[in-house]
């Protein structure tokens, strides 16, 4: 069984474009985690690709250089795979294109439906669903819409961004005015005061498992007076305890507020005095992944066999205790 991982940024996807330090480590941890533990599937070939300015991974390999187009490279490798796993930003729309053009070729592709791409890849489209649910989260104005009585701190971001890229505080308002950003496509948030977590959920037409519950290590950078740059510069997967239920319960909540999540997702939190918060709703695989394995004990990816069988992830019916596993991304 060959299987396709095509994680965006490590696979060429930038080729044009200088290696982003913001989103090139976070890659090659998702990209390296899901190699490994493809690898230790019985049956299963993995087939990549890779930017040739880096260092080819371990596995077979096609390396994508500056006169070559990556989707085309792509589309030939993910029509002669049983499975294409994309990986990728949901920027400008980046993770929609490369599951569409996964699901061209590839007889299975684990990845959600476009109806939650779509959702999911806006944080002000996933903002409202979440408020018609009742589902606590930020609320979020596009940037040239800030209403008068939103008070400082804010956060500004790309409506369609990942992660923490173009993640900025503002201390004051008269300072987020100053800068004059470019209003089209950003949107601006109230800075909610608590702890950054993060679920990691597996998602089945008929069922929802939480697999973990992570902390978020977030670093701030001052850019100048009242203004910051926030980034993501580790976690620990699975050190948050749901004994009560809660991180279930809201992960179940957030997937039907969300049609077409499928398999291994994540949500970023936080956790304030008076529950958690929904910041936003990744799906696909994140960062987590990288520690997933380590923290349950259990091969994520050994859903393949089965997922080509059936067409859809199984059922995790005794799922181990999770254990704290840190991951460094920067």
């Amino acid at each position: 069984m060959r299987v396709f991982v095509c994680e965006f940024v490590t696979s060429g996807g930038l080729r044009d474009k200088a290696l982003p330090d913001a989103l090139l480590p976070e890659g090659t941890l998702m990209r390296d985690a899901m190699v490994g533990d493809l690898e230790n599937i019985p049956g299963v070939q993995v087939v990549l690709c890779h930017d040739d300015r880096l260092a080819p991974p371990r596995a077979d390999s096609v390396a994508v250089g500056e006169n070559d187009d990556p989707w085309a490279v792509w589309a030939r490798l993910a029509g002669e795979a049983h499975v294409v796993w994309p990986v990728a930003p949901e920027t400008d729309g980046l993770l929609e294109r490369l599951v569409a053009l996964a699901r061209t070729g590839a007889a299975r592709v684990i990845a959600s439906e476009a109806p939650a791409l779509r959702i999911a890849g806006r944080k002000s489209l996933t903002a409202q669903h979440l408020a018609a649910a009742g589902i606590p989260h930020i609320p979020t104005y596009a940037l040239e819409a800030m209403p008068e009585a939103l008070a400082a701190p804010l956060i500004t971001k790309p409506d369609d961004g990942a992660g923490a890229t173009q993640t900025q505080i503002w201390r004051s308002r008269e300072a987020l005015r100053a800068a004059q950003l470019p209003s089209a496509g950003l949107i601006v948030q109230p800075y909610v005061a608590g702890v950054a977590a993060s679920l990691t959920v597996l998602c089945r037409p008929d069922g929802v498992t939480l697999l973990t519950a992570n902390l978020q290590e977030i670093a701030e950078e001052e850019i100048a007076e009242n203004e910051g740059r926030l980034s993501l510069t580790g976690l620990t997967v699975g050190c948050l305890p749901d004994t009560d239920g809660k991180f279930a319960a809201l992960a179940r909540a957030v997937v039907a507020a969300i049609p077409g999540l499928s398999g291994i997702i994540g949500m970023d939190l936080i956790l304030t005095e008076e529950g958690p918060v929904v910041v936003e709703v990744n799906p696909r695989i994140t960062t987590s992944y990288a520690g997933l394995h380590a923290s349950l004990g259990i091969n994520p990816a050994a859903f393949l066999p089965e997922l080509i069988r059936d067409g859809r992830p199984p059922a995790v019916p005794h799922l181990p205790m999770a254990v704290p596993v840190e991951v460094k991304v920067r």
